[in-house]
């Protein structure tokens, strides 16, 4: 027996232990993957952009030594010339400006598109968004991590890259130019002269590794406040939005202030984490605020003795102080960008985990030697169980050596008390549930049909939701008129085409009737029903099990049910027996031949084309 159930949990997420790494690897996916469209032309593009910017600062710099150089010297006709020039330049670094943000914006949505389109591919496959709600860990809150997370890292990731691409620009530039418009630094010190040349770029390297150092060690605890702070917001919206979706039951059982008390402690722990988040921004804040602001003034104080003994001019001053903020500024990215990196690497952190655990769950039903129950396709007229067992979520062994035979156009009840698991049984039969050993053979799986108790409603028109999987062009308006007619929903025919939301606008009957419209339409050669009928009386339950007897006589059904009547409609059945070590399958005699329990009129089948009836 596997012990590998829902409670032995998967490997945890922080077992990542280089979620930079994963990302980049992430990063290499993208612009090899054959689908990653004109990528590298846009981030082409904008190093070139990137390119220009750098050298219209270079030019602006040295305008900026002959503009003050012009005003000393009241030369009236190089001050007009100046101005001219600035114009120009300053017409340049707008047009570069806008196409290097729409640029940037370009890249941030197509890798965003592109990664987003691959976690859906692997979060809704083989029931994955499933099998990962008992993954533990890691995988909790994915619309959280698909939506937002995935939008932060790839935002954040192009930002900082175009940061440091402009950064490491600017500083190659710069440093030249600020050697040699500082020239040296004559120190004399008990008699001995020392020289340090290109002094002020020592000094803006001093004053970024002090910044720089001082940031890391104020501002390390951030990056953890940011991940605890976002994973506390995702599950205060998620329980907003379950209190949402729930709203009728809350209603009516008078549950608002028990909610409202627990919606009340999840917000409270978002307000701890973001106290917690504060905190350290305020102590970074000290740092950074003092740090930016004497940086306004400090190299004009180490460039001062020079311009005061001469050796530089008013607008050599103004080159050099104008220099060393590039210098500085490119050398204290990190400073200034720390609060966003450690926003982005806590995004980037839950993303490469939540994929980490994907693709832990995949490895674990891949890996041959690992217990699991296995799910294969084979013959289309059988269903054929091979000594399966199956894990409950507490570890323990909830059905043992179930092995049976299923053979097409049976009809086979599946019966036992609440928590022999049935409905587990059901799900393993899907593919959903691998916790356990054994086989489970299945006919193709494009002729099987799964009716869950609930069946699921998407958003869009009554045709898209009546169609579901199909598209809504797979089945003509007049069969869908006529399967809604057919289970006595009479009232919906004529509103294929409107937008509700249609989990809501029906009842859970009416959910149940339009289930068995479905069946109509999609007629599968495999039928698997789980409680499918609970919300019916019982007329109406037989009225739609004589009905799938009738307009599918030659389909195999399996049901799960506990509804008295439920074996009139069936051949035999299956019983799941309590035992120790769990439940056990045994094959009962066969059920005599369905018998109808209420008298229920055979109705012409209205999917096929009607006969024009005389006026």
């Amino acid at each position: 027996m596997s012990e590998t159930t829902p409670d032995t949990p998967l490997p945890k997420a922080e077992r990542v232990r280089s979620p930079m790494r994963a990302f980049w690897g992430i990063t290499k996916e993208w612009l090899t993957a054959p689908d990653r469209g004109n990528a590298r032309w846009l981030i082409l593009w904008l190093v070139l952009l990137t390119v220009g910017q750098v050298a219209i600062q270079i030019r602006l710099n040295l305008w900026n030594r002959d503009f003050f150089n012009a005003l000393e010297n009241r030369d009236f006709a190089a001050f007009r010339w100046q101005m001219v020039v600035f114009l120009g330049l300053a017409v340049g670094a707008m047009l570069v400006a806008v196409y290097q943000l729409y640029t940037k914006q370009l890249i941030q949505l197509a890798w965003r598109e592109w990664l987003t389109r691959r976690v859906l591919s692997s979060w809704l496959a083989e029931g994955r968004q499933y099998q990962l709600e008992m993954a533990g860990e890691g995988a909790d809150n994915p619309d959280q991590r698909i939506a937002e997370d995935i939008r932060v890292s790839v935002d954040l990731a192009v930002d900082f890259v175009g940061g440091l691409l402009t950064c490491s620009m600017m500083l190659a530039a710069f440093v030249g130019i600020l050697w040699s418009v500082s020239g040296p630094l004559h120190l004399g010190f008990i008699g001995v002269d020392a020289s340090i040349p290109g002094y002020m770029v020592w000094a803006a390297l001093a004053y970024a590794l002090v910044g720089s150092t001082l940031t890391i060690l104020v501002g390390r605890p951030m990056v953890q406040h940011n991940i605890a702070r976002v994973a506390a917001e995702a599950d205060f919206r998620f329980g907003l939005t379950r209190a949402r979706e729930s709203g009728e039951g809350i209603a009516l059982i008078r549950g608002e202030t028990d909610e409202r008390r627990g919606l009340a402690r999840a917000f409270g722990n978002v307000r701890e984490r973001v106290r917690d988040l504060m905190r350290s921004q305020r102590n970074l804040m000290y740092l950074t605020s003092a740090y930016g602001t004497l940086a306004m003034i400090f190299p004009t104080i180490v460039a001062s003795p020079a311009y005061f003994s001469g050796a530089i001019t008013l607008g050599g001053l103004m080159q050099i102080g104008g220099a060393f903020g590039q210098v500085q500024g490119s050398l204290s990215w990190f400073v200034d960008s720390f609060p966003r990196i450690a926003e982005w690497r806590s995004s980037v952190t839950r993303l490469v985990n939540f994929r980490a655990v994907v693709d832990e769950l995949d490895a674990l039903v891949a890996d041959k030697d690992q217990p699991t129950i296995t799910v294969t396709e084979g013959e289309k007229d059988k269903l054929i169980f091979k000594g399966i067992e199956v894990a409950f979520a507490n570890g323990t062994t909830v059905i043992q050596d179930a092995t049976a035979e299923i053979h097409a156009g049976e009809r086979v009840l599946i019966q036992g008390e609440s928590g022999t698991g049935k409905s587990t049984l059901f799900r393993a039969i899907g593919g959903l549930w691998p916790w356990g050993a054994g086989e489970i053979i299945t006919p193709p799986r494009d002729s099987m049909m799964f009716m869950p108790q609930r069946p699921y409603l998407p958003l869009g028109t009554l045709k898209e939701t009546l169609c579901y999987p199909a598209g809504p062009d797979a089945y003509t308006d007049e069969q869908c008129r006529a399967a809604l007619e057919r289970v006595g929903l009479v009232m919906l025919p004529e509103r294929l085409d409107e937008l509700e939301r249609w989990d809501r606008v029906l009842s859970l009957g009416e959910q149940q009737r339009l289930a068995f419209a479905r069946l109509l339409l999609q007629r599968p050669a495999w039928i698997f029903m789980d409680e499918a009928t609970a919300a019916l009386d019982e007329r109406n339950q037989d009225a739609m099990m004589q009905m799938v007897l009738d307009e599918l006589p030659d389909s195999a059904l399996v049901s799960i049910g506990h509804r008295p009547g439920l074996e009139a409609f069936h051949t035999r059945t299956l019983k799941l027996q309590k035992a120790e070590g769990g439940a056990r399958l045994t094959r009962p005699p066969r059920l005599p031949k369905p018998q109808r329990r209420w008298n229920v009129p055979k109705l012409r089948n209205p999917l096929k084309r009607r006969r024009e009836e005389p006026a």
